[in-house]
């Protein structure tokens, strides 16, 4: 094979414009690559703007697609404080939901529901059964003669509608078996009758002054 001088190779004439007027397949594929290559700081500032925005906590398709909408400021409520106090007879109180309604005073026929527990929780007796729902309110006076002491002294100063929580020593309880709240069912009454030397814990709901 015979090499041609170098002057050969430069002799070919530039193709003429009218041999093809319209781009070929292979050039319509070239045509963005040299683009790049003409302007090449063109693909270096958007990608610059890019990486700007991302920068600074922006993301650009989200701006364009989603509105920026506030998120709603959760609205403050005070803590729900729960009253607790010792009388001097030594019976415990809390006041956990204050009446807005008469108040009982000493001597006064009351209508209450009661729930009747052991200081460690577990279950004695109640005017609401655990399983229904249902209550049976009951009347009690407030006399130191047919109701327990400890209960007296909790219902007194409550208002209709008041829920309270009380711890009442044994000597303020049921120190003789005449004394009210008693059930009228013989299960619940010889359960109560046996945890009478202990602390009992009532929640007691005044439902009326009668």
């Amino acid at each position: 094979m015979v090499a041609l001088p170098f002057q050969t190779l430069t002799q070919f004439p530039p193709p003429a414009a009218s041999m093809s007027p319209t781009p070929t397949c292979m050039e319509k594929h070239a045509m963005p690559q040299n683009l790049h290559g003409r302007f090449p700081s063109l693909k270096v500032r958007r990608l610059s703007r890019r990486l700007l925005l991302q920068f600074l906590g922006f993301n650009p398709i989200l701006l364009c697609v989603y509105p920026i909408v506030a998120a709603p400021v959760p609205e403050m409520k005070d803590p729900e404080v729960i009253r607790t106090f010792k009388l001097a007879s030594g019976v415990r109180i809390q006041d956990i939901v204050e009446g807005e309604g008469s108040e009982a005073h000493e001597g006064d026929l009351v209508e209450v529901n009661y729930v009747c527990r052991r200081s460690n929780g577990y279950f004695v007796h109640s005017t609401v059964d655990q399983f229904s729902g249902e209550s049976k309110p009951i009347t009690l006076p407030l006399d130191d003669n047919r109701i327990i002491k400890g209960l007296k002294e909790v219902l007194i100063g409550m208002r209709v509608g008041g829920k309270r929580r009380a711890l009442i020593p044994p000597s303020l309880g049921y120190i003789n078996e005449n004394l009210k709240p008693i059930p009228e069912e013989f299960g619940p009454r010889r359960s109560l009758f046996s945890h009478t030397n202990e602390p009992l814990v009532f929640e007691v709901q005044l439902l009326k002054v009668i």
